[in-house]
């Protein structure tokens, strides 16, 4: 017997064909979804950071998978972001120009991650605490809130804090 999921949320591949968000490579433990900007200065100063993360928890069965939801940006733009900040073979990209992810996940700003695990999200909120308001920021972070949300996950335990509040550029503002 085939199981169908339950729910399928609709973006697309850079190529523009329609994929469901939620489906994964069988042995995946959890999906960290990425809202992404290619012109958004916090987003791209995190791109180290989400690299670093990515790095210690794709061989944990976590896939990563950048969300691009401003419909203005076109593929070859996202390309072009990808390369430049070195995310190129180390994570997917999805656009998401109708926002079924954006809602599905109820993101507000990039960078925003959201965690899907379980057939739900686990955590919804920021990188870690660098920055604390817009043109605020930390040296450097106190708090690795992804990573220790991840960590949760893979050992098998509960997202101490599931959400946090995520500081960044606001997807509503994105021409539609």
């Amino acid at each position: 017997m085939i199981l169908l999921p339950l729910l399928a949320v609709l973006v697309q591949t850079l190529t523009g064909a329609p994929v469901d968000a939620l489906q994964a490579p069988k042995g995946t433990t959890a999906i960290v979804f990425l809202f992404t900007s290619t012109d958004c200065p916090i987003s791209n100063r995190y791109a180290p950071e989400v690299r670093r993360i990515a790095e210690a928890f794709a061989p944990k069965g976590v896939t990563f998978r950048l969300v691009y939801p401003n419909p203005a940006e076109t593929a070859a733009a996202i390309r072009e972001h990808m390369s430049a900040f070195a995310y190129a073979g180390a994570t997917e990209a999805f656009r998401d120009p109708a926002h079924a992810l954006v809602k599905f996940a109820d993101a507000t700003v990039t960078p925003e991650a959201a965690v899907y695990a379980g057939g739900r999200i686990v955590y919804r909120g920021r990188i870690d605490d660098r920055h604390v308001d817009l043109g605020v920021e930390r040296p450097s972070a106190t708090r690795r809130d992804l990573f220790e949300a991840l960590t949760a996950i893979v050992a098998g335990k509960a997202v101490a804090q599931p959400t946090t509040q995520a500081v960044g550029c606001f997807i509503a503002d994105f021409a539609r």
